[in-house]
C-alpha cells in the first residue's frame, strides 16, 4: 500500500494568434482594441484567458469602439471592469471559449465516478485499468483517519493482501512470461482490476472552459461534496485565480467553499 495525496497539474491554457485577431479587427474596423495593449489598457502580459473571453464578448456586440454599432455608444475600456460586467449579466456562453486541460493525480476512483456526473463543457482521458497492470495500490487517507491508530492499521493490512492479491494473480497467470500477447494480458488485468478497492488512486487528464470551472469549483467545494473533491477543487480554484483574476476573483472562500459573488453564469 502506497500512501498518496490528491495532486493537480494545469498542463495547457488558452493562447490567441493575436495576428489572425488583428486581421480580423482590420476587416471589421476594431483595430484599435489590440492598440489598447500598447497603452497598457490591456493585460501587458498578454493574458490569453481573459483577453480571449473579451474578445469573445465584444463581438456579441460588435463593441471594439465606439459607432462601429451604432446602439453602442460608449464602451468599457478596463477590462476588469469589462468582464465583472459579462459575469454580472449571466453572459456565460462567452467564457465557454476559455478552456484549460489539467492532470489530477493520485484521486481516487471515487472521485472520478463522481466527476463523470458532469459532462457538459469536459475533455475526460482517464488512466485505463484495464491496460494498467496495477501493483501497489496508491491510497488517501483523510486527514481524521490518519488519526484513528486502529482505523488505519486494519486499513493497511487490508490493502496490502489486496495489492498482495495483485501480485499473486499476475505469477498465476504468467503475465511476465516471454512471448505473452498483449491482448491476452490485456483480458487478464481486466479481471484483476476487480479486486482493486474504489479508493485506489488513478489518473486523468481533464479538460473544462471557464464557464463549467466557476459551476463545478462552487459546487464541488460545497460543504455537502465529498471530501476528496473538495480538497481538488480548492486546488483547482486557487490555479484559476491565479491563471484568471477577473474571471474567477469574485469567488470568496469560507471554510474551503468557494462561493461566487454570481452565480449561474
Amino acid at each position: 500500500m502506497k500512501p498518496v495525496e490528491p495532486e493537480v497539474f494545469l498542463v495547457a491554457r488558452p493562447g490567441i494568434d493575436y495576428t489572425a485577431v488583428a486581421a480580423y479587427l482590420e476587416e471589421v474596423g476594431g483595430g484599435d482594441w489590440l492598440a489598447r495593449m500598447d497603452r497598457g489598457e490591456l493585460d501587458g502580459a498578454l493574458n490569453d484567458p481573459q483577453n480571449l473571453a473579451e474578445f469573445a464578448g465584444r463581438i456579441c456586440y460588435r463593441s471594439w469602439e465606439p459607432g462601429l454599432n451604432p446602439n453602442v455608444t460608449r464602451i468599457r475600456t478596463d477590462q476588469d471592469a469589462y468582464l465583472a460586467n459579462i459575469l454580472s449579466s449571466m453572459h456565460g456562453s462567452v467564457l465557454e471559449h476559455v478552456s484549460f486541460t489539467f492532470v489530477l493525480h493520485q484521486v481516487s476512483r471515487v472521485l472520478t465516478h463522481e466527476l463523470v456526473r458532469h459532462r457538459a463543457g469536459v475533455a475526460v482521458s482517464q488512466e485505463s485499468l484495464r491496460f494498467v497492470r496495477l501493483q501497489e495500490l496508491p491510497f488517501w487517507f483523510p486527514d481524521w483517519a490518519r488519526k484513528d491508530p486502529e482505523l488505519m492499521e486494519r486499513a493497511t493490512e487490508m490493502l496490502e493482501r489486496m495489492e498482495e492479491f495483485q501480485g499473486w494473480m499476475a505469477g498465476h497467470f504468467g503475465l511476465d512470461e516471454d512471448g505473452r500477447r498483449f491482448g491476452d494480458k490485456k483480458h487478464k488485468t481486466s479481471f484483476m482490476r476487480r479486486f482493486a478497492p474504489e479508493g485506489v488512486a488513478t489518473g486523468l487528464a481533464w479538460t473544462a472552459n471557464v464557464r463549467t470551472l466557476r459551476h463545478l469549483i462552487e459546487a464541488r467545494t460545497a460543504p455537502g461534496a465529498e471530501e476528496e473533491i473538495r480538497l481538488v477543487f480548492g486546488l483547482i480554484g486557487d490555479l484559476m485565480r491565479t491563471e484568471a483574476p477577473a474571471l474567477f476573483s469574485d469567488f470568496q472562500v469560507e471554510d474551503g467553499a468557494w462561493v461566487p459573488r454570481w452565480r449561474k453564469v
